[in-house]
């Protein structure tokens, strides 16, 4: 299924059924009352946050989202029947606003929680209703109120734990095809990762964290060029980032690919290089001596705590593991 974060639909509530007009017909009783039974409320648009999706393209081909009608009232005061509410299942993490007017209508961040985007109309009152000791037969009853039409925009925000960054080839996907069951396709050029893909690492039978690769960004990304641009949203609500760089490339010393993905984090309206991160420098294996002296004193002038890791081979993953484990808890705690 095609990975998509960002779609716009028009969301009908149902219309809210007539109420009737109808007096009561018994042998006998020549002059029966009023008796016409109220309209049924037209149905309401619902989104709710469900973890069996991770995609908003089911929407993107749908468009329209329209609620059942009420069904009319009838006579001996029988209302009608309350037409359907349409509840449509978005993946956790949805965003979503007035297409109009800009304005976030709900953040749908956790599993069950819901938002009514359209309320259907009214349903229309009987004659019956409108009975009093002055007017005995009503002759009128009410329409029913047409339901609420709203435009939205719905924008996914994956829901993570850490955010693997990086240039492109730095090993993202392979990593997190070593650390979860997530398998993402993995070859030797540019832009292997076309969309975010999630991974759950298991510390403990009891305890685990999500993970999200992002495609891997490029210089320019946060203007449009590449990939990363239309994703680095994803790694907004992570707690951490890990930051893997090629320490067997001998066309790009640490240093210059850091500074290359940190000035897009930076960049990103909501200032990404502000989270907490480690550094990974992967393709250890691969790396001769010089490289791993230089890849280590670069490493050592940032300031993070960096781990040489070969996601290939599995070598130093697993203290990278723990030390990305035992920052979560203390960013939990810190919340």
């Amino acid at each position: 299924m095609r990975f998509v974060d960002e779609v716009e639909v028009l969301a009908r509530a149902g219309r809210g059924g007539d109420g009737c007009v109808s007096f009561r017909r018994e042998k006998f009783i020549p002059k029966g009352g009023p008796d016409g039974g109220d309209g049924g409320r037209g149905g309401d648009v619902v989104l709710v946050a469900t973890t069996r999706r991770h995609t908003l393209y089911e929407l993107h081909l749908r468009k329209l989202l329209r609620a059942g009608s009420g069904r009319h009232g009838m006579g001996a005061n029988r209302h009608g029947k309350s037409g359907e509410d349409l509840v449509v299942e978005v993946p956790v993490g949805t965003l979503v606003y007035d297409a109009e007017s800009g304005a976030l209508l709900a953040d749908l961040d956790r599993p069950g929680k819901h938002v009514v985007i359209a309320r259907g109309g009214r349903g229309g009152r009987g004659n019956a209703r409108f009975a009093t000791s002055t007017n005995r037969a009503p002759r009128h009853a009410e329409k029913g109120e047409p339901g609420e039409e709203r435009r939205v925009r719905l924008e996914l925000k994956l829901m993570a734990d850490v955010g693997l960054v990086g240039l492109p080839n730095a090993g993202k996907s392979t990593l997190l095809a070593r650390i979860s069951r997530a398998r993402p396709k993995i070859a030797d050029y540019p832009f292997t990762t076309l969309v975010p893909e999630l991974g759950v690492v298991a510390v403990s039978p009891a305890e685990s964290f999500v993970v999200a690769d992002i495609p891997g960004l490029i210089a320019g990304a946060h203007e449009g060029k590449g990939l990363g641009d239309r994703f680095l949203r994803h790694i907004e609500r992570t707690r951490l980032l890990v930051h893997l760089v090629d320490a067997a490339d001998p066309a790009r010393e640490v240093r210059e690919q850091l500074r290359e993905v940190e000035a897009e984090l930076a960049a990103h309206p909501a200032n990404l290089l502000a989270k907490p991160r480690v550094l990974a420098l992967n393709k250890w294996d691969a790396a001769d001596a010089a490289q791993r002296r230089r890849a280590l004193a670069e490493a050592e002038a940032t300031g993070l705590a960096a781990f040489p890791i070969s996601a290939v081979t599995g070598e130093g993953v697993d203290a990278l593991i723990k030390a990305v484990w035992r920052m979560l808890q203390e960013a939990r705690e810190a919340a």
